[in-house]
């Protein structure tokens, strides 16, 4: 009997509350490799949120987050080797140079010096790092501390790739660079990106999860939406998502 193949990410029943606010309630998807999933919703609707529950920076108040088959909690460590994050503020030290930092982050997950020199090759070229690998990161426009925010994510090849709002301060043909990139790496990996622009998910996602008010409530892909699209307009049959007035939609 062929084995059943495990999922790369499984949330099972995810709610999250501060004090009284309800961020997420119940968010239930499964996902596997080579999937690009956007998390789509506007400002507040809990993307943020869910991604710190997945990447255990949160705890949940009920649920379960498995990745390749491990409880996050229940293996805190080796789960995180597999996992590389990126959150929306890109925390940096800024003091540092960016080659710096690079080596401070391959150190932190004890790669050895071949393994530290293949990644950086793949890193600063895919990212175009190239030109300030010199400079410190506070001189660096947000632009550029995106792909540096980037580059130490996938330094160690994670598994499962999560990523906020990545392409927040690149220009046209930087945001084209790199959903490129996320498409290549996507091949053996799971990537999910949360963003609030429906053309990063028309660019880029094989499947679309779309958040409000801390529930999931469609699961689908851009072509999926379209077809319910008034005339086509994603944007219309967004907001009407997102207020209530498309409950029908499926």
């Amino acid at each position: 009997m062929a084995q059943r193949a495990v999922n790369m990410l499984e949330v099972q029943n995810l709610s999250k509350k501060f004090d009284s606010f309800m961020a997420l309630d119940d968010i239930n998807f499964q996902a596997q490799k080579g999937e690009i999933i956007t998390l789509l919703g506007p400002n507040g609707a809990g993307k943020s949120t869910l991604m710190r529950c997945i990447c255990g920076y949160l705890h949940s108040n009920c649920g379960k987050v498995i990745v390749d088959g491990d409880e996050l909690h229940d293996n805190l460590i080796p789960v995180l080797q597999k996992l590389g994050y990126m959150p929306e503020n890109t925390p940096l030290y800024p003091e540092m140079k960016v080659l710096e930092y690079m080596q401070f982050i391959a150190g932190i997950y004890k790669m050895s010096s071949s393994e530290q020199n293949r990644q950086f090759e793949i890193a600063i070229s895919k990212l175009n790092l190239q030109p300030v690998l010199t400079q410190k990161i506070g001189t660096l426009s947000k632009g550029y501390r995106r792909r540096v925010g980037i580059a130490s994510a996938i330094l160690h090849q994670p598994q499962l790739l999560v990523l906020d709002e990545p392409t927040e301060g690149l220009d046209p043909n930087q945001k084209i660079a790199l959903r490129q990139f996320l498409k290549e790496y996507a091949q053996n990996a799971l990537v999910i990106i949360s963003t609030h622009l429906l053309e990063e998910a028309e660019a880029l996602a094989t499947r679309v999860l779309i958040i409000n008010k801390g529930k999931l409530i469609r699961d689908t892909t851009v072509k999926e939406l379209k077809q319910h699209a008034p005339k086509g307009d994603l944007a219309q049959l967004f907001f009407d998502l997102t207020n209530g007035a498309a409950k029908n939609v499926e």
